[in-house]
């Protein structure tokens, strides 16, 4: 996107440069539409005066474009105009070359009238020209013509900001007055229509100075071979060097010239063969015919859906889970084997009858034995303990 100046007008592509500074097509963020804008170029003091000079001008006239509103941003200043997309008369002129006379009076009529209002303001244009009379792009209608660019413009009786002999100007346009320095008039303005005229008549730029040493030397030129003789008596009246022999007012010399338009042997539907057509050309990217193109925040991400809540189920039950192997004890050891018993345990067998008395004790003073059961009871109560201890052994080995 452009630059934004004031935090209003969205510069958008230069289309025009005049004296004082650059034009640029420019998006009225306030009023919704695109201008011209004409921004500063210099701001010495006397750049800065004519500038005020300029953006205080208000004509509202259909065939003039005078300056809408004007704006400040730190070093900078502009002011606006109405957008005007169908070019100059220099351009006209170099698409066609020499218009027909029907289509010349009507584009010298719509400029008498723009600058009877001009004059009636009390203001002299002093810069008129084919680059600073702008077209409307009609197509192949009606040409509508807007006198622009009042950069040198000043009112009668203001002060001049520069010296006496300097010359304010677009040099080939100068009347033979402002030559000699005198001060601004209406008559100078006309001086130049008439030069205008001529160079919309023939396609070739005029020599004011030899037309003025023609004037001098002969009086009233005869016409030029493409210019009617009708025309030319308003057309020779314009180019008067003295300022007294001209038209006075621009009123005056838009009423002669709707006289001689009457005596012209044109139809009028010949300057139908001219198209004005649009000279502004596309708009940059990023820009449309309803201003800036601003892009669009990306859309959101998509939310994940909720997942619906279930209907209530009872409560199931766990399952029960798989029973678990235990864990096998070891196997027992290889032991060899045991030798079979062939004769069954005497478990059964009776242990042999105790004694009903014990033997009497020794006599005193002979031998005395051990205490203990005697030898016949102690024999068989092993053998019975050896045999509980086999058969425990067995069964251990069997299991």
């Amino acid at each position: 996107m452009g630059e934004v100046f004031a935090g209003r007008y969205e510069l958008v592509d230069p289309i025009g440069r005049g004296g004082a500074g650059a034009v640029w097509r420019a998006w009225d963020q306030r009023r919704r539409r695109y201008v011209a804008a004409k921004v500063l170029q210099q701001s010495d003091a006397h750049t800065l005066l004519r500038f005020v000079r300029e953006q205080a001008l208000r004509i509202d006239h259909p065939h003039v474009l005078a300056p809408m509103s004007w704006a400040a941003d730190d070093d900078k200043v502009l002011f606006t105009m109405e957008m005007v997309g169908g070019g100059s008369l220099a351009h006209l002129i170099g698409d066609y070359g020499p218009l027909p006379p029907g289509f010349v009076c009507v584009l010298l009529d719509q400029l008498l009238s723009g600058l009877t209002a001009v004059h009636e303001e009390g203001v002299v244009h002093r810069d008129i020209k084919p680059a600073n009379l702008l077209l409307e792009a009609t197509g192949t209608g009606r040409p509508h013509l807007r006198l622009s660019d009042f950069g040198i413009a000043m009112r009668k009786g203001e002060p001049r900001l520069t010296d006496t002999n300097f010359v304010m100007g677009t040099p080939g346009y100068f009347a033979p007055e402002q030559m000699l320095g005198e001060e601004p008039d209406f008559p100078a303005d006309l001086f130049a229509v008439g030069l205008v005229a001529l160079y919309l008549l023939t396609g070739r730029k005029p020599d004011a100075e030899a037309l003025v040493e023609l004037f001098r030397e002969q009086g009233v030129p005869n016409a030029p071979e493409e210019v009617p003789p009708a025309l030319w008596e308003v057309v020779a009246n314009l180019l008067h060097p003295d300022p007294y022999a001209r038209f006075r007012t621009a009123a005056g010399a838009r009423k002669a010239l709707a006289a001689a338009v009457e005596l012209l042997d044109e139809p009028p539907e010949d300057e139908e063969r001219i198209e004005v057509f649009d000279q502004l050309g596309p708009l940059p990217p990023g820009f449309g015919p309803d201003g800036p193109e601003r892009r669009t925040a990306p859309p959101p991400a998509a939310k994940p859906e909720p997942i619906p809540p279930q209907k209530s189920q009872a409560p199931q039950e766990p399952p029960t889970p798989a029973p678990r192997a235990l864990p096998l004890a070891p196997p027992p050891p290889n032991y060899p084997p045991t030798r079979p018993y062939t004769a069954p345990l005497p478990v059964h067998q009776a242990l042999p009858p105790l004694p009903a008395a014990l033997p009497p004790a020794p006599p005193a003073g002979g031998t005395r034995r051990a205490s203990g059961p005697p030898a016949k009871v102690v024999v068989p109560v092993l053998v019975v303990a050896l045999l509980c201890l086999a058969v425990g052994v067995w069964a251990l080995v069997v299991s």
